[in-house]
């Protein structure tokens, strides 16, 4: 996933800003959960002998985890990253640099530290956090797209990363970024399955010629 991630609540607003962090709804939290359902494994789709429309099933299954909130969160439809469950604007308002890190002079980790970071007497129960945390690149842009338009934009190298079919599968695989997606923190929900399980989706997917849903 390419992975989903929300950026930087600065460390002055959290500091001044405590009556407005208690009173955030969109931040209420449920503990730290997967979404209870698993994914389908390849094997799942052996009944559809057409290998193509096999190819797009096996993404539709994929694209569970690549449009749940973990994911579509930093992959916006602007430069702008949402948050949580409903995916509504960060709070404070973030506009990320051509980085991808964050806007000038407050950059993502100056509240999201490497690991996820638990806020005692908040509503909002934990802030995120990755050694690698950033916002995707606005090339991978999936707000607002549809699963098929997602799957073209995943395997178009001049849109990915330049990475090719067997990168795509390493990537969803071992990168730890996408990773975080099932470790989120107290008060968000993960995406079904788990990271190996997605991987062996895309590497499926691949096999049967990343075929791509209409």
């Amino acid at each position: 996933m390419l992975a989903k991630r929300t950026f930087a609540i600065p460390f002055a607003a959290a500091v001044v800003g405590t009556a407005m962090i208690v009173g955030l709804g969109p931040f209420l939290g449920h503990a730290e959960t997967s979404s209870g359902s698993s994914l389908k494994a390849a094997s799942d789709f052996g009944s559809i002998t057409d290998t193509a429309q096999r190819s797009k099933a096996i993404f539709v299954e994929a694209s569970r985890v690549l449009t749940h909130p973990r994911c579509i969160n930093c992959h916006p439809a602007t430069r702008s990253p949402t948050q949580g469950e409903d995916m509504h604007p960060h709070v404070p308002l973030m506009i990320a640099s051509d980085s991808s890190l964050g806007p000038a002079g407050l950059v993502c980790s100056t509240c999201h530290g490497e690991e996820n970071r638990p806020i005692v007497g908040s509503r909002l129960k934990s802030i995120p956090g990755n050694a690698h945390w950033s916002l995707a690149p606005a090339s991978m842009a999936w707000q607002g797209l549809t699963v098929g338009e997602i799957c073209r934009q995943v395997k178009d190298p001049a849109l990915n990363g330049d990475r090719s079919h067997a990168d795509l599968v390493r990537h969803m695989g071992e990168d730890h970024l996408v990773g975080w997606a099932w470790h989120p923190g107290e008060g968000r929900s993960a995406p079904p399955g788990s990271q190996e399980e997605l991987a062996a989706l895309i590497s499926a997917w691949v096999g049967t010629g990343a075929e791509c849903p209409d």
